[in-house]
């Protein structure tokens, strides 16, 4: 596996990651003195469910899904991160085995930082604690919210899926609001409908004008027209 020790310029220091950036400087150097920086290929598995939790992980660059299996065996994606998020850091504060996996849907790299000094820093140093209290409730809002659409139409449950990723990880570009353009299984696994049902429901959208695909990126052109879709 390659390891960078330290920061690049090519993606995110980790230091200056939304969990970090303005926490004390002696804080965040102690915290980071054995943090390992790793380069993953897509498709690759960073953490398996049942597996301890020796590390908690951020994201540099790229993008990662956290899925789950169903009773019936059925592949289930719980969420969709990328650059700037962190994963894998409930285990280590319950002391309990991990309970999904993350597989890379891109080429990403990650720092690995180790379990010990993710839990002393969030034990130390308050204004850890209340952003990683902020983080899991803002999972929690969006989780309720996909929840409570599950019986909603097709259309508006892709349009929260299109929000939903935009909350988390959403940049403004010219034409509006841009997000990864990720393979429609991803979305469909995301989402709890089928792939062919997602294709349907995103050239209407896009014929509408309320997006626009290209090949890396999907643009929200109007993020208010979506929302609406919700009501």
């Amino acid at each position: 596996m390659p390891e960078v020790r330290g920061h690049t310029e090519s993606y995110l220091s980790l230091a200056d990651s939304p969990f970090f950036r303005g926490l004390p400087a002696n804080m965040v150097e102690q915290a980071l003195a054995h943090v390992v920086t790793r380069q993953h290929p897509a498709n690759r598995v960073i953490l398996l469910e049942n597996d301890w939790g020796t590390s908690v992980y951020f994201i540099l660059s790229g993008w990662v899904k956290i899925r789950t299996y169903n009773i019936d065996g059925k592949e289930v994606t719980l969420n969709i991160i990328g650059r700037g998020e962190l994963f894998g850091e409930m285990a280590p504060l319950e002391e309990v085995p991990r309970s999904t996996d993350v597989i890379t849907l891109t080429p990403t790299v990650v720092a690995n930082l180790p379990a010990l000094d993710f839990v002393n820093l969030v034990n130390t140093e308050p204004q850890a604690g209340i952003r990683l209290a902020k983080l899991m409730a803002r999972r929690l809002r969006q989780l309720n919210r996909r929840l409570r659409l599950r019986e909603a139409d097709s259309t508006a449950r892709v349009a929260d899926i299109l929000l939903f990723l935009a909350d988390g990880q959403g940049k403004q570009g010219t034409g509006g609001i841009e997000i990864p353009n990720l393979p429609h299984r991803e979305l469909s696994s995301l989402s709890g409908m089928a792939r062919e049902t997602v294709t349907r429901v995103l050239g209407k959208l896009e014929r509408k004008g309320m997006i626009k695909r290209g090949h890396d990126t999907l643009c929200i052109s109007d993020p208010r027209a979506l929302e609406n879709l919700l009501l």
